[in-house]
C-alpha cells in the first residue's frame, strides 16, 4: 500500500511550489492531496491545473485525492438548489482531470443549519435518502463522462452514517464511478468499538471495503466526560488498532493510498513516522 498526505499544501493550490512537494516527501510519504472551493474552480484555466500536474510528476509524487468545497446539501427539498451543486461537482470533475487526480471527494452535506457536518432528524427520512439517490446518480453520469471517480466523505453524524447505509446506498446508485472513503475514524459510534477496535474495523471493511479507492488514515481518542467523547487523534497516538488498518487496506488495495489528515503541519512528521511503524510492525509494505 501508500501513504500520502492531505495537507501542507498552500490554500490555493496554484500556489504549490517544489518545495512543498519536497517536504512530504522528506516524510517518506507519495502523494500529496488538496481541497478548494467550489465557488473557485470556475476561474481555474487548464493552463494552471497542468502546471500543478506537471509539478506533481516531477517531483515523483501522486496527487491522489481532489476535494471539492460547497456549503449546499446533496438531498435538499430544493431541486435549484441540488442541481446547482450538481454543476459545481461536475466542474470540480473538469478540475479534477486535468490535475491528474486519482479521484475528486465530495461531502453530502446536512439540513441542519450547522453545517454539513452537523446532525439532524430530517437528514434520515426516507425522502432524504431518496434525494440522495438521485442526486448521486445525477453526478454519477457526469464522472462517467470525465472519466473520473467521486469518493464520498461519509459520517456516523450524515445521513450516510454507518457501514451498511454505504453500501446500500452505493449499490442503489449503480455506478463504478462512484465510491466512499475508507475512513474508519469516522464509523466508530460508541466506546466498546473503540476498545475492541478490532471487531469494529473488520466490520467497516466487510461494508466499505468494496466500495472504497482511498483512505484516510486517523486515530481515535476516548476522552473524559460525562458523556461518550471520541475525538480523532494523531495516528498512533489513539486507542485504536492502526496496524490492523493498514493491513486490512493493504489487503484491499495493495496500491491503494491511506491519506494522513487534520492535523496542523508540524504533527505530521510524528503521523508520518508513527504509520510507517505501525505498518512494518504489522508486516505490511509501504512503497
Amino acid at each position: 500500500m501508500r501513504l500520502g498526505v492531505v495537507g501542507m499544501l498552500p490554500a490555493d493550490f496554484r500556489d504549490i511550489t517544489d518545495e512543498h512537494l519536497a517536504a512530504i516527501a522528506a516524510l517518506k510519504l507519495t502523494a500529496g492531496a488538496f481541497h478548494a472551493p467550489g465557488a473557485m474552480l470556475g476561474d481555474v484555466t487548464a493552463a494552471e491545473a497542468h502546471t500543478v500536474r506537471d509539478r506533481f510528476a516531477a517531483a515523483g509524487m501522486d496527487l491522489a485525492q481532489f476535494g471539492v468545497g460547497f456549503g449546499e446539501c446533496l438531498f435538499d427539498p430544493d431541486d435549484d438548489i441540488r442541481s446547482a451543486v450538481v454543476q459545481t461537482i461536475k466542474e470540480s470533475l473538469r478540475v479534477a482531470g486535468d490535475l491528474a487526480a486519482d479521484c475528486c471527494l465530495i461531502r453530502t452535506g446536512s439540513l441542519s443549519p450547522g453545517g454539513s457536518y452537523s446532525p439532524d432528524p430530517a437528514n434520515h427520512s426516507p425522502e432524504a435518502r431518496a434525494r440522495l439517490i438521485d442526486t448521486l446518480r445525477r453526478v454519477a453520469e457526469d464522472a462517467e463522462a470525465a472519466e473520473m471517480t467521486i469518493v464520498i466523505e461519509t459520517h456516523l453524524l450524515t445521513i450516510m452514517n454507518s457501514p451498511e447505509a454505504n453500501a446500500s446506498i452505493l449499490g442503489e446508485v449503480g455506478s463504478d464511478r462512484m465510491r466512499v472513503v475508507m475512513d474508519c475514524v469516522n464509523h466508530f459510534q460508541g466506546l466498546h468499538q473503540v476498545y475492541d477496535s478490532r471487531a469494529r474495523i473488520d466490520h467497516i471493511f466487510e461494508h466499505m471495503g468494496p466500495v472504497s479507492v482511498v483512505g484516510h488514515l486517523k486515530d481515535a481518542k476516548v476522552r473524559d466526560g460525562f458523556v461518550i467523547h471520541i475525538d480523532e487523534e494523531i495516528p498512533g497516538e489513539g486507542d485504536l488498532d492502526l496496524g490492523h488498518i493498514l493491513r486490512r487496506w493493504h489487503e484491499l488495495h495493495p496500491d491503494g493510498y491511506m491519506l494522513l489528515e487534520h492535523l496542523p503541519n508540524e504533527k505530521y512528521p510524528l503521523a508520518a513516522a508513527n504509520a510507517l511503524r505501525a505498518a512494518a510492525e504489522a508486516g505490511v509494505e509501504i512503497h
